[in-house]
């Protein structure tokens, strides 16, 4: 199908939703969707080292959905896609149990988030809670302001309200990198600021873990991401177990 008629198709469906939406919720989805900055324009990944395996994991994304049986859906970049390795024993004991499926791709923006949603088949399934951690790499440089990262993240969480209206989603804060504050962290926590305003405490819920990986001086702590970006095993670990309590909350699981 046309690309442009695939994104015309999914921003009508988002329109329509949209009205369904209640109070500020309403009024930033609705802001979101008249904006035409790269952040929330749809877009493949063609970054050179990500061409060859970008393309045929998202069609391999599509083919599990297809299958049915997901009951949760993780949503973002390398962060996300580091539960298939790094972080591989926490998806084991929490994640796979709940027929979690994985849609974390190494590298992505906003903007390759939406192409993949608008691009994603979900008829066969109804997941109970999509996580959402997307948005470091719209930080690099100068490439985005703080609020075009956040109407990023607003616009997908506007797509997953309109393409599965009755999965709850779990916003999660953009992660600290660099060892020290600079201007990139500071861009981030303005960024996550902005976002949070989408959640309305019931079917989109934000959650902040920023301080998981903060010493009390503000630097990071190295011992759970050793490159100051990503989580080490440990890393994941302390983030998993923190993020649970929320994750069986929202699933309907006993507390």
């Amino acid at each position: 199908m046309n690309r442009m008629l695939v994104h015309g198709i999914a921003a009508t469906a988002a329109a329509l939703f949209i009205g369904g939406c209640a109070g500020p919720q309403k009024a930033l989805f609705r802001e979101t969707a008249a904006k035409t900055h790269k952040s929330v324009t749809p877009a493949p990944s063609t970054f050179e080292w990500a061409v060859s395996w970008w393309q045929p994991r998202h069609e391999a994304v599509n083919a599990r959905l297809r299958q049915g049986g997901a009951d949760l859906l993780l949503i973002g970049d390398s962060i996300t896609h580091g539960f298939d390795n790094t972080g591989r024993k926490v998806w084991d004991l929490y994640y796979a149990p709940r027929n979690a499926v994985n849609m974390g791709f190494g590298g992505d923006w906003t903007q390759h988030v939406l192409w993949r949603l608008d691009h994603s088949d979900f008829s066969a399934v109804r997941p109970k809670l999509a996580v959402v951690l997307i948005g470091t790499n719209n930080s690099n440089r100068d490439d985005c302001t703080a609020r075009e990262i956040a109407d990023g993240v607003i616009a997908v969480c506007g797509r997953l309200r309109s393409a599965l209206p009755d999965t709850k989603i779990l916003l999660l804060a953009i992660l600290p990198r660099d060892l020290e504050p600079t201007p990139q962290r500071m861009k981030i926590t303005e960024a996550n600021r902005l976002a949070s305003r989408v959640a309305d405490g019931k079917t989109i819920v934000f959650e902040d873990y920023s301080g998981l990986f903060l010493n009390p001086d503000g630097t990071l702590k190295k011992e759970l991401m050793p490159d100051c970006l990503h989580p080490n095993a440990e890393g994941y670990r302390v983030w998993t177990e923190a993020m649970e309590p929320v994750v069986a909350r929202l699933m309907g699981e006993k507390k």
